[in-house]
């Protein structure tokens, strides 16, 4: 063995002994019970970053863990290769968003191998390949055949110099990103999913599933499954003169009909039917309509925007006082959301509160919560709790529940209202008017309509050499796609264009990973490994994508495709990987990034905050922007192949998972990576000298009776050490998944190791067992190095083939027992008793101990507490 740790010599060697024996590759039907664990599939930009391999480790020591327990146990791996970063990379590049996908999943690959995680390569997928694909478009047209996948007109936004639709990341305060153009909303023809037929379900089960109580209260939010009232405010005979629409007024949906006495004013979206009419003979509020209209329509976005409006000069009349009631035209009112129109009531709602203010609106407070004061100057949180009615005429008096009852009754009974459910969660617009996705298999003929696709011409194939430059989609250029045959009259017809939203790509793909190869979209083996036991990623997908494969499985089973309800039974949502980033605006307003290792950060007085910093190459100032989630574009990235060429893959893993519990953010720190390698190779140190001076035979290390007895105090107190450990990091892994106290219990156990300088054989056979079990405890962490140390510590044997240690009960059976001595709850000694001493002579011992002693300063205890095999606390 050699006496240093060379991590280079050994990884490549460990990664090709288990490429050649298939080491990972799991069996889709095992006499072991099953564990399925997944990280959520990358998408491939070029390069891992320290993000994945925090997240990939997390799953890969789960992986060994569990293997070692004697499960059959399956991580396998993907690339979630659609989407708009390749085409914007293809523009910048000029190469087709084929090619430099195809090379960035070589690449990533390459590096996750170089990582020597535990993935099951033969399950690989990438969602741009035919072979996967296809099955999305198969199952869009089962979901079609059945009115799950429909068409209506929806709004986009549309780039008029660019001729293209963009996203909504790619308008940037109003403008083309590329173009600078003002952006316009514009009615096209989309494709949807009915995901709102699922809606209750969706949020039913939801109570049923392991996940963090935070990301359930994420998706019951999304989902906005709520009981309310949906009433008219009847239009003034003016305003109903104009609309001649046939309907008895403004159609409005609230959960807070107790509040209806406080209405002052009702706000429409810009699309209203309503600010519609208003606006032909108001040039202004056309104008601002328009202003309206290339504003965002992300319900994030409006909770943060300047709240603007503008008079309609049309009214409504409040249902009960028969009081004209203004119609504003308001940013703020998305026409997406049931009528695009509310009842505003600012006195009980912040949104409408803070437009009141902003345009001298009245406020009218009608809730009293527990008589505290009421002022219109500035909003308290409290305004909108649940209270008693006031300034409410008939309903003075009521509480919550039996107000929103008698307000709901009266209504109804006017023929203006009833209760019913409403939710916030809209049908799932899959089309995107971009190339690089999943063709939609949708072929339109002038004479039969919209045609789908036959299955035996599944896939329709994109076509991989298009380089997109901006002006719209390249697919409407292409005639190949475009031009074909319609597969009813033959007649000659156009293929779809548009194509899948790639969460539809996201959906499904553990399920594929389940069966690869199926000449169908899934078969009998996704019944064996799903659900998914363990699902790993990043908490900002804890909405939509996890909602979208939640409805996707579902609507699966209806099909009878698949068994299960819910796709994943638990989830791991992992903190993020920081660091510092640092910057400087050059002469033209340009912000250039630098990476951390080119500053010299300025700290303060106690040299713990960073306060400024330099260039180093020119010693001129930077701006310090904090910290911040590592990124290529603020270049304070880490790449893990730096770290492996330093350092070594086991390091990179050990510093991601010891720093922090796996959910918490992480701040990068160099010192801790240095850290950590020295940590590895004391660990190889420290069975090297062991090895060297002999391997223990395995007879010495017999658990039978008489073993434990044959030891000193000091190799009891070791072996106790040792399985307190063993029985620690199994929970740590299995149960917490807190992998950082797991590493800090092994560190323990080896710096009580070092202190051992007894030589002699049961020394010797106890430090073998020590050793080798924090080989073993550290493996699913660390396994290239403890591949090797195994095999040096038990020579003929393999690491992959072990398992799990199991506790020695004979070594927990302690002689004497440490207990904590308190006087007045605050810690002053600690005592050592026989482990069969009774409350009365842990008493005594207490007491008679010169520390407790001197903290008594004469008094005589009030009582002595005791708590067997803890503490003892003294009480003054």
């Amino acid at each position: 063995m050699e006496p240093q740790y060379h991590p280079k010599a050994i990884e490549s060697k460990v990664q090709d002994e288990w490429a050649r024996t298939k080491a990972f590759v799991a069996p889709d039907d095992s006499p072991k019970p099953k564990y399925y664990c997944v990280s959520m599939l990358p998408y491939p930009s070029g390069k891992l970053h320290m993000g994945h391999v925090r997240n990939y480790t997390i799953n890969d020591a789960l992986y060994h863990y569990l293997r070692m327990k004697g499960m059959n146990v399956l991580f396998p791996m993907g690339w979630d290769a659609f989407g708009l970063p390749a085409e914007n990379a293809a523009m910048k590049n000029g190469v087709p968003p084929a090619k430099w996908t195809w090379e960035n999943i070589a690449y990533m690959k390459k590096q996750c191998e170089a990582m020597g995680w535990a993935i099951d390569w033969s399950r690989e997928v990438a969602t741009c390949s035919p072979e996967y694909y296809r099955w999305n478009q198969w199952f869009f047209l089962r979901l079609w055949e059945k009115g799950i996948a429909y068409k209506k007109t929806g709004t986009v936004n549309w780039d008029p110099v660019d001729m293209t639709v963009l996203a909504n990341e790619q308008v940037i305060d109003g403008k083309g990103w590329r173009t600078g153009a003002t952006v316009e909303k514009r009615e096209i023809p989309m494709w949807y999913m009915r995901i709102t037929d699922y809606a209750d379900e969706l949020v039913d089960s939801l109570d049923g599933l392991g996940w963090p109580e935070q990301v359930k209260q994420m998706q019951r939010n999304w989902i906005g499954r709520s009981s309310g009232v949906e009433f008219t405010l009847p239009y003034d005979e003016a305003t109903a003169a104009r609309m001649k629409d046939g309907k008895k007024g403004l159609k409005v949906f609230t959960t807070r009909a107790d509040t209806i006495m406080g209405i002052t004013f009702a706000a429409v979206a810009a699309e209203h039917p309503l600010a519609t009419e208003a606006a032909k003979d108001n040039p202004a509020l056309a104008a601002f309509i328009e202003e309206c209209k290339q504003g965002g329509v992300q319900e994030a976005e409006l909770a943060t925007m300047e709240k603007k409006g503008m008079r309609t000069g049309l009214h409504v009349l409040h249902p009960f006082t028969k009081e004209k009631v203004e119609v504003w035209v308001g940013n703020y009112v998305l026409m997406g959301y049931g009528e695009g129109a509310v009842m505003a009531v600012p006195g009980h709602d912040e949104r409408d509160f803070a437009f009141a203010k902003q345009y001298g609106l009245p406020i009218k407070p009608v809730i009293d919560v527990n008589g505290q004061a009421y002022s219109t100057d500035a909003w308290q949180p409290w305004y909108e709790a649940a209270g008693r009615n006031v300034n409410s005429g008939k309903y003075d008096g009521l509480e919550q529940v039996a107000s929103i009852d008698a307000v709901s009754k009266d209504l109804e009974a006017m023929g203006l209202g009833t209760k019913r459910i409403q939710y916030r969660l809209r049908d799932w617009g899959i089309s995107r008017q971009r190339y690089w996705g999943t063709p939609i298999p949708i072929i339109h003929c002038p004479k039969c309509g919209d045609v789908g696709v036959p299955d035996d011409q599944l896939p329709v194939k994109l076509p991989e050499d298009l380089v997109p430059d901006g002006s719209g989609n390249p697919l409407n250029k292409c005639e190949s796609f475009l031009k074909v045959k319609c597969p009813k009259c033959n007649a000659d017809a156009k293929r779809e264009t548009d194509t899948m939203d790639t969460f539809v790509d996201s959906s499904w793909y553990f399920m594929r990973y389940a069966c690869p190869g199926a000449p169908k979209m899934v078969d009998g083996r996704t019944d064996y490994w799903m659900p998914m036991d363990q699902y790993i990623g990043g908490i900002e997908h804890a909405i939509l994508h996890l909602l979208y494969a939640r409805f996707w499985t579902k609507a699966m089973r209806d099909m009878g495709l698949v068994k299960m309800d819910e796709p994943f039974q638990n989830l791991l949502t992992q903190g993020m990987v920081l660091n510092h980033i640092y910057s400087r605006r050059g002469a033209k307003g340009g912000i250039e990034y630098f990476a951390p290792e080119e500053i010299t950060p300025v700290f303060d007085k106690e040299g713990k905050t960073i306060v400024g910093a330099t260039l180093k190459s020119d010693g001129k100032p930077v701006e310090y922007e904090g910290i911040g989630t590592m990124s290529k574009s603020k270049r304070n990235g880490v790449d893990p192949q730096d770290m492996i060429e330093k350092y070594g893959a086991d390091t990179a893993r050990f510093y991601v998972m010891q720093a922090n519990p796996p959910t918490d953010t992480m701040l990068w720190s160099d010192d801790s990576v240095d850290g950590s390698f020295r940590f590895l190779r004391s660990l190889w140190k420290m069975v090297h000298d062991h090895v060297a001076a002999g391997v223990v035979p395995r007879f010495f290390l017999s658990l039978e009776a008489g073993y434990e007895a044959g030891l000193n105090k000091e190799l009891k107190d070791l072996r106790f050490k040792l399985h307190k450990t063993i029985d620690k990091v199994g929970d740590d892994y299995g149960r917490r998944m807190q992998f950082n106290t797991a590493i800090a219990a092994i560190r323990e156990l080896l710096n009580l190791h070092d202190t051992l300088k007894d030589r002699t054989p049961a020394a010797r056979s106890v430090s073998q067992e020590v050793l080798e079990s924090a080989v073993v405890l550290l493996s699913p962490i660390v396994p290239h190095i403890a591949t090797v140390l195994w095999g040096e510590l038990r020579p003929g044997t393999k690491l992959v083939d072990q398992p799990w240690p199991s506790v020695d009960p004979a070594a927990l059976v302690q002689d004497t027992v440490q207990l904590v001595v308190q006087v007045n709850g605050k810690l002053r000694a600690h005592i050592e008793v026989p482990a069969s001493a009774s409350r009365e002579d842990i008493e005594r011992v207490a007491l008679a101990d010169e520390t407790v002693i001197k903290f008594l300063n004469g008094q005589t205890p009030k009582k002595v507490i005791v708590v067997p095999g803890k503490l003892v606390n003294v009480v003054v």
